[in-house]
């Protein structure tokens, strides 16, 4: 059989190496493979136009000083001042950095990139969150987890800077000067202080990956995230002036920072209370030594110069969580009724099972919010139906639906 003598005028295959081959004029023809191509490099350019920001400048700095962020977070965040402090005055000094004038001495200011260490529960993803209330610089806040070695299943740690750029309406000059928080970076840890035998590809390669986007370099992103192809479009960003924020719980750390630092000091002068408070608040004593023999490679430490830790909440401090911030639990729930028409009160006591309880299970901040659905559950499914405009939570309600519950049967370890 002859081989037809019509061919793709783009790709060059013949009539019968295709599906479709679609004729034009003058004896031009396209077939159905190369019109997929056209419609894939159409779509992206026309979503890349779409995207553009239209009003350049739009995203001018709202510069604050360092004690107006901490008042800021104060109305949010409760406790934590040493991380607050330090966050403030990052913050403040990435403003500066980007209005700083060219001078003639040779100066050249360096972003001081941030690492938070706290246990979970303790805020660490909430200052990141309410610090982007207060900005008006572009802010993303990304999971590190999902991160791969080029080359692997998952996503280019490159796609963090997508998100940056999505939220500032694909501005590039906006998103050269933004910050971006790093969530959950020590889940990319290695499984050793030593260096890998075998091929770490969502560990210590997701590590690697992120030097020189940490320290600043131009990096081509992917404008729509996932993984980079060749006959993707990309989009050519500077991370120098953009400040990243990491954090992470770095669970088992207190071990490390324990064999370093000397809690059992014996003698007739030592202060037992003191010693007590140290083992409880290891965190306090953390240093890029300890965060080396976690997991992360020095590389990656050297270009994260900051590091600050977020204390393990008290009693004191949860239940202030509970009930003084503007967003807090009860001003949630006590809106979720009101939205019914419903008038939603607390016993003072309810209050103090609910911290007692939290601190029990030690699952921080979170474990409230926990707690409160198990004993409210009942009430939000029921009363929408019911025509009672009041309803108040006693201690003796709360420790009956508490008590039939599933986190009442959770053995502590």
């Amino acid at each position: 059989m002859a081989k037809s003598s019509l061919h793709c005028s783009f790709c060059g295959k013949s009539r019968d190496e295709v599906k479709i081959l679609i004729a034009g004029q003058d004896n031009v023809h396209i077939c159905d493979q190369c019109v997929e191509s056209a419609r894939e490099i159409v779509e992206q350019e026309v979503a890349l136009q779409s995207h553009r920001f239209t009003a350049p400048g739009a995203f001018k700095l709202n510069v604050k000083k360092p004690r107006e962020i901490k008042q800021f977070l104060d109305q949010y965040v409760i406790g934590q001042d040493d991380a607050k402090k330090i966050l403030s005055v990052a913050v403040y000094n990435h403003y500066k950095r980007l209005t700083q004038k060219v001078s003639t001495d040779e100066v050249e200011i360096e972003k001081s990139n941030i690492i938070l260490v706290g246990e979970t529960g303790t805020g660490k993803t909430l200052l990141a969150k309410t610090i982007a209330k207060l900005l008006n610089v572009p802010f993303a806040i990304v999971d590190a987890t999902v991160f791969t070695e080029a080359g692997y299943v998952g996503e280019d740690v490159e796609s963090m800077l997508t998100r940056l750029l999505q939220n500032c309406d694909y501005d590039v000059q906006a998103a050269e000067r933004g910050i971006v928080y790093i969530d959950e970076i020590d889940k990319i840890a290695r499984k050793g202080d030593n260096p890998s035998i075998t091929r770490d590809v969502s560990g210590e390669g997701v590590q690697q990956g992120l030097l020189k986007m940490l320290e600043g370099t131009e990096v081509l992103v992917p404008p729509q995230g996932g993984r980079k192809h060749p006959e993707q479009k990309m989009i050519r960003i500077n991370t120098q002036n953009i400040l990243f924020i990491a954090g992470g719980a770095f669970d088992g750390i207190d071990r490390v920072i324990a064999r370093r630092v000397n809690t059992n000091a014996i003698g007739f002068n030592v202060d037992k209370e003191l010693q007590e408070y140290q083992k409880k608040n290891l965190l306090q004593f953390i240093n890029a030594q300890d965060l080396k023999g976690f997991g992360l490679i020095p590389e990656l430490l050297g270009r994260l110069p900051v590091v600050t830790h977020l204390e393990p909440l008290d009693t004191d401090t949860l239940r202030s969580i509970l009930t003084e911030p503007r967003n807090s639990l009860v001003r949630q729930y006590t809106k979720l009724f009101e939205l019914e028409g419903i008038r939603l009160s607390f016993e003072p006591e309810v209050f103090d099972f609910i911290v007692a309880k939290a601190m029990e299970f030690k699952l921080g901040a979170r474990g409230l919010r926990s707690i409160c659905e198990q004993i409210l559950t009942d009430a939000m499914f029921e009363m929408p139906s019911q025509k009672e405009k009041e309803f108040e939570v006693t201690l003796q309600y709360a420790r009956q639906k508490f008590d039939t519950g599933k986190m009442s049967k959770l053995k502590v370890a």
